[in-house]
């Protein structure tokens, strides 16, 4: 039997204005034992997050990852894989954890096969899988990411260091939200204004978030018209929280495609983030994974 120890990262896509291009690593972690077995079947066994809900045979997330990992390598398929997965980032809240799973997956089989797929491949194949390469490339990669497509359809990313005065909040409500249902609302078209707004937001974060992480330029940089207010139907209460966590100073956007908030925290905005967020939602703390998705082996941790 092989085994190897999968760590992945939290994300939160987006942050504001980089919609479908921006990530952020954070310091919450799944961990997914996957091993090869010359016994026959699936076998999946789940701690924390989604225990007793999700499939536990082929049709888990992890499992089919692996699967398609080994198709894409010309590997055959193995007899047995037995998971262990102790998840720890919360389902459908926006905080990537489809991500997480699917690069768990693609990384467990690349090692376990012992292949030579690139970062690249990897990067490639798990944004084939997930569909939007935002939250995949800061789970990979760790710190802060850029996501694009070249001219030939291939996703591509670029890892960017922030500044370590860099403190995430969220706020994770009990409620979830699909990706598919909050993409769903948005429209097919949006203004030429409302794009280059973005545009020049988008890149103001980039220069906030790695030089500059003050209040006033975080505040500014953090502004989006292009989906938050679209999909608002779907999760009311969070475009409400971001509303007053703004209106008093504080920067703070929808993760992803929500329902969990995202605020950047400082020294000066510290004590007025729990009065707005209320005890409807759990507020934690968190630090920038500066590493991303890493292997491990059970006789070395």
């Amino acid at each position: 039997m092989k085994t190897v120890v999968i760590r992945v990262p939290a994300t939160s896509a987006n942050l504001g204005p980089g919609f479908d291009a921006l990530g952020l690593a954070l310091n919450l972690h799944d961990e997914v034992e996957a091993t090869l077995s010359d016994e026959p079947g699936v076998h999946v066994t789940v701690e924390g997050e989604g225990a007793g809900e999700v499939d536990t045979g082929e049709g888990h997330l992890v499992v089919r990852a692996m699967r398609r990992a080994f198709l894409h390598m010309g590997v055959p398929q193995p007899e047995g894989i037995r998971l262990r997965c102790r998840n720890r980032i919360p389902h459908a809240r926006g905080l990537g954890s489809s991500s997480a799973a699917v690069c768990a997956g693609i990384l467990a089989a690349h090692v376990l096969a012992d292949s030579e797929m690139s970062d690249d491949e990897i990067f490639a194949l798990a944004t084939e899988m997930e569909g939007h390469p935002d939250n995949v490339a800061p789970c990979l990669a760790g710190g802060l990411t850029i996501a694009w497509s070249d001219q030939d359809g291939r996703p591509r990313k670029l890892k960017v260091t922030p500044d370590q005065r860099i403190r995430p909040v969220v706020a994770i409500p009990a409620t979830r939200l699909s990706t598919e249902a909050a993409r769903g609302l948005l429209p097919k078209d949006v203004p030429h204004k409302d794009a280059s707004f973005n545009a020049g937001r988008a890149a103001l974060l980039i220069a906030a978030l790695t030089l500059n992480p003050e209040r006033e330029l975080l505040l500014a940089a953090t502004e989006d018209r292009l989906h938050q207010h679209y999909r608002a139907p779907a999760m009311r209460d969070s475009v409400n929280l971001v509303e007053r966590l703004r209106a008093v100073g504080v920067p703070a956007v929808v993760s992803g495609a929500g329902p969990t908030v995202l605020a950047f925290s400082s020294s000066d905005t510290q004590d007025l983030i729990a009065p707005e967020v209320g005890n409807d939602w759990h507020i934690q703390q968190m630090d920038v994974d500066p590493v991303g998705a890493n292997v491990q082996f059970p006789e070395t941790r």
